[in-house]
């Protein structure tokens, strides 16, 4: 087994297994914020790290890099022989592919469904708007104020699905249910100062639950959330997405849509085995738990028990919940708080 190294600088770190996959011995997973986030930079990395274990592959893992340019990175990953480059942001689907070209070292992107390239460029676009959905009637069914918010760091494709499905849980459960929508910036990921001010002003105006989709900007919502009362006087509730912030946890937390990317990363190890990388996108279900609510000590147990029902109904086909990825699709459903 080999000892690879790299300047901490490019903030990388490295988890070594046995490499005994006949054509992929080593891949590398690129995030732009520290993967001990509790959400997307952590689900990712601990994911990557389960499908490598599972595949006997081994894996770098290059957190903290930014938004900005990390073509210098993933070159020096792909020299130093990653048979895979997984570019875990939105912002790195445009440098992604020019450097798989450049190295012939495929690489998987997110947000660009139409860039597949067979061998070198795969997609990732997921979707969790089927757990969204359920979050939406989970909140319509607790609501006390009559209005839920859903405030976002941005509007890549997969917060916008996300969106639309909780808004459309929301208007099935109660059409009544007002839903305020608000955007911290066009890429303000990370931006947890504007998430609180948001989130705070999207409170004032009535919310008593907040679906915030946020990355390092979640924390800031949560503060908000634990900071302020709703109008009425009662407790602000979060719903979170993709990871499990439970132990982070004051009483304001009532579910989070929590993703598990480890079946997309094996999914892509195997393709790469099989030469047909490239030639597929991936997804994430609630079919094989690969999205699912988290039940919170918040929750209403009378309200989660009819929920789980509509899980089963979206499983047997009885309710369908539509992928809408747009974000001119989520501002028609909702009142956008500007």
């Amino acid at each position: 087994m080999r000892n690879l190294f790299f300047s901490t600088a490019l903030g990388l770190a490295l988890v070594t297994s046995a490499a005994n996959a006949a054509d992929v011995d080593t891949i590398a997973v690129l995030t732009p914020e520290q993967g001990s986030d509790f959400g997307w930079n952590q689900q990712g990395v601990d994911a990557a790290r389960a499908a490598a274990a599972a595949a006997g592959v081994e894996i770098i893992v290059a957190e903290g890099l930014g938004y900005g340019d990390v073509r210098a990175p993933m070159r020096e990953l792909a020299a130093d022989g990653a048979d895979l480059l997984i570019a875990h942001a939105s912002g790195y689907n445009t440098a992604g592919p020019e450097i798989a070209e450049e190295t012939g070292v495929p690489v998987a992107i997110v947000d660009s469904p139409d860039a597949l390239k067979a061998g070198l460029v795969a997609d990732y676009t997921l979707s969790g708007h089927e757990g969204a959905y359920l979050a939406g009637r989970l909140a319509a069914k607790m609501t006390t104020t009559g209005t839920v918010g859903i405030v976002v760091s941005g509007e890549p494709p997969s917060w916008n699905s996300q969106s639309a499905g909780f808004a459309a849980g929301v208007r099935a459960e109660n059409p009544d249910v007002n839903i305020l929508y608000s955007v911290i910036g066009p890429a303000a990921y990370s931006d947890a100062a504007g998430g609180n001010r948001v989130t705070t002003s999207v409170i004032a105006a009535g919310a008593d639950i907040i679906f915030g989709q946020g990355n390092g900007s979640s924390f800031g919502m949560i503060q908000a959330v634990e900071s302020n009362q709703a109008t009425d006087g009662s407790d602000v509730l979060f719903i979170d997405v993709i990871g499990d912030k439970s132990e982070l946890d004051t009483g304001h937390l009532l579910t989070s849509v929590v993703w598990d990317m480890t079946p997309v990363y094996s999914a892509m190890i195997e393709d790469l085995k099989n030469d047909t990388f490239g030639t597929r996108s991936y997804s994430i279900s609630l079919a094989d738990d690969s999205v699912k609510l988290l039940k919170t000590p918040q929750v209403d147990d009378e309200a989660w028990n009819a929920v789980m029902e509509l899980r089963d109904q979206i499983l047997s086909g009885d309710i369908t919940v539509e992928a809408m990825f747009d974000a001119e699709d989520v501002r028609a459903m909702v009142t956008v708080a500007e």
